[in-house]
Parts: structure tokens; C-alpha cells; sequence
């Protein structure tokens, strides 16, 4: 069991085990597009859905579904249905997925500085 501190910053001690806590941020976004539907929302604002696919790129309009659906099922997004003629739905980031906007950040900046590092240990590993 790894213990994580830091007193310096005003964290609590944190002990990541089966069924720790912030376990559920990292299952939340495990999905690969989740963290782009989150992101994207929270550059944009609120979407449509046909205007997500267009803006992100490369996912279908199933796939998109799915992944509201569970961002939705999470509490990162909220449905907004509107009443008209042709009827109209669009998505919008919750104050739970607007704050996951900042530790994403910070895993955007990590993989900027790190990014190259690990995959060259991938081909050093997949090599040997």
C-alpha cells in the first residue's frame, strides 16, 4: 500500500487501496473519449451533438452517444431537451465536470513533458 503525502500543499495523507476514493476519478474518464467530450464542453460550452462530432473529429455519432450517456450516468454532463419542432438536445458540462476540468489540465501538462518518455519505454520494452 503506497501512502501519499503532502503536507506542504494542505492535502490529507491519502492511501490508494481497492476502494479509495479517487479511484473513481481516474474510472470516470478511463474511456477514451469521455476526457475529450468533457474537455470539449468545457472549451465550447454547451453542444449539440452533431456539432460535438464535427468539432472533436474521428467519432461517430454511436460512440458520442455512448459516452454522454455515461458522462450523464456520472454526473459530468447534463441533457438539456428543448420543446420545439424539430425537437432539439444539446449537453453542458456539470459543476462536477467543469471542476474535472482543472486536474485534466494538469494531466495535459504532464503528458506534454512527458509524453515522448513513455513511449519510447513502450518500444524499448516491446523491443527487447
Amino acid at each position: 500500500m503506497e501512502k501519499l503525502t503532502d503536507s506542504a500543499a494542505g492535502l490529507p495523507d491519502l492511501t490508494y487501496t481497492a476502494d479509495c476514493r479517487a479511484r473513481v476519478a481516474f474510472e470516470v474518464l478511463a474511456n477514451r473519449w469521455d476526457s475529450v467530450v468533457v474537455f470539449t464542453l468545457g472549451v465550447t460550452g454547451p453542444m449539440r451533438p452533431r456539432a460535438l462530432v464535427a468539432r472533436i473529429g474521428g467519432i461517430s455519432p454511436k460512440v458520442l452517444n455512448e459516452a454522454l450517456r455515461r458522462l450523464e450516468y456520472n454526473g459530468l454532463v447534463e441533457r438539456h431537451a428543448y420543446a420545439e419542432a424539430p425537437p432539439r438536445v444539446d449537453y453542458a458540462l456539470t459543476e462536477a465536470g467543469t471542476a474535472l476540468l482543472t486536474p485534466m489540465r494538469a494531466m495535459g501538462a504532464w503528458a506534454a513533458r512527458y509524453a515522448d518518455d513513455v513511449l519510447e519505454a513502450q518500444d524499448r520494452y516491446e523491443t527487447r
